[in-house]
């Protein structure tokens, strides 16, 4: 990872202004920040997903402001221009589990003299992340809000087994904190016809990065196919709830999300590039907005955000969360997705158990029309909207 100038010049609108902040924890950390003229406004926290930047909330970041709070938008642990990570495949994990995640966003928040945040705010791997800041931190994450990707809580811990015997001498061996349990559900893939894989399986191979990173049609073209075919823009995310994690509902997921296994995630969205006429009407990402994306990650590439994936399929973050098995997020929260967007059914009963049982002061579920995986790219306006009727309920 070089240093640059953050996101190479490029221009930001009037009253959102960049710079780098030490974070505590190892990180000097790049953010972007709108209402930070007056001391004393209560602070929003955004956090981004995969592949995104600070960037994806510049369009959210002067309506909030506008509303009365410190918006704060990092480019998190191994994205864009932050400092301080290193991320190389054989490298180390831990510094990417969502613990030490959620211990960059509170240094950040106290470096920035903010003892409390009225609420944390994340999209896509970001929301997960929020989910876990607010179930842990309560006292300083006093509300929370995800988008696009549902956070079902901490996983539950086996309950009443003493006294059940002793496993037979060829039982299978207790999974480590470093290595997931197998789940028969890939193997399950790996038989339909035509073959399938998870993403988020694929995203943990040693080739991921340089398959997108170094993709023959080009990284530029590569993320224009993967923002569109994720959009409401392709007519075919018409998402529905799955039954189970089980391989046959999964593989009527699109094959940005259950791949066909013999594919890479360049060669499966190649074919969903939009056409010059349809990148010329995109108004929700113009190439020049599209141009910040990937220079950062023709600079940085892929793998600081992939390692989160590896953290999840690896087992460590479910590992470093069975401490808080039971527990409940207890502050408001509520979730907003684009309705065109799969990735709020992408893993069956997720959005079910976030609203019933793991979010005690669950406010809404707000599917945007217009929209798909990008929601506040999509449809700024609206998710704006929504994030300042939110804050306001909570006074």
């Amino acid at each position: 990872m070089t240093t640059a100038t953050p996101y190479d010049g490029a221009p930001l609108p009037d009253g959102i202004r960049s710079r780098f902040v030490d974070n505590g924890n190892g990180l000097r950390m790049h953010v972007l920040e709108a209402g930070f003229e007056e001391p004393g406004r209560p602070c929003a926290l955004l956090l981004h997903g995969f592949p995104e930047l600070a960037y994806s909330w510049r369009k959210v970041l002067l309506p909030l402001a506008a509303a009365g709070y410190h918006v704060v938008a990092p480019d998190q642990r191994g994205y864009g221009a932050t400092l301080g990570w290193q991320a190389t495949y054989d490298g180390d994990l831990h510094p990417f589990r969502f613990l030490n995640l959620a211990q960059d966003a509170l240094g950040l928040v106290n470096a920035l003299g903010h003892r409390s945040v009225a609420a944390v705010i994340g999209h896509d791997f970001g929301a997960p992340l929020a989910g876990c800041c607010a179930l842990v931190r309560p006292d300083v994450f006093r509300a929370v809000v995800m988008m696009s990707a549902p956070f079902a809580g901490p996983p539950a811990l086996p309950f009443a087994t003493a006294g059940r015997g002793n496993a037979p001498p060829d039982a299978e061996p207790t999974p480590t904190a470093t290595q997931a349990p197998a789940d028969p559900v890939h193997a399950a893939l790996a038989a339909l016809q035509p073959p399938r894989k998870h993403y988020q399986w694929y995203y943990s191979t040693r080739e991921a990065d340089a398959d997108m990173r170094h993709c023959p049609q080009g990284l530029h073209a590569f993320l224009r196919a993967y923002f569109h075919v994720k959009s409401a823009d392709w007519p075919h995310n018409r998402p529905y709830p799955l039954q189970a994690w089980r391989a046959d509902e999964l593989a009527r997921l699109p094959t940005y999300y259950v791949m066909e296994r013999d594919q890479d995630m360049a060669q499966t969205v190649a074919p969903h590039l939009p056409t010059p006429p349809q990148i010329a009407a995109c108004a929700w990402l113009p190439e020049a907005e599209l141009a910040v994306y990937s220079r950062e990650y023709g600079r940085t590439g892929f793998q600081g955000g992939l390692q989160w994936y590896r953290c999840v399929t690896g087992g460590l973050n479910a590992a470093d969360l069975g401490l808080f098995s039971g527990r409940t997020i207890d502050v408001p929260a509520c979730f907003i997705a684009g309705d065109s967007d799969w990735g709020t059914h992408q893993r069956p009963g997720d959005l079910e158990r976030m609203r019933d049982e793991t979010c005690t002061r669950y406010q809404g579920t707000h599917l945007v029309p217009g929209a798909g995986h990008w929601v506040q790219q999509e449809q700024p306006e609206v998710v704006a909207a929504l994030l300042v009727d939110f804050l306001g309920a909570q006074g």
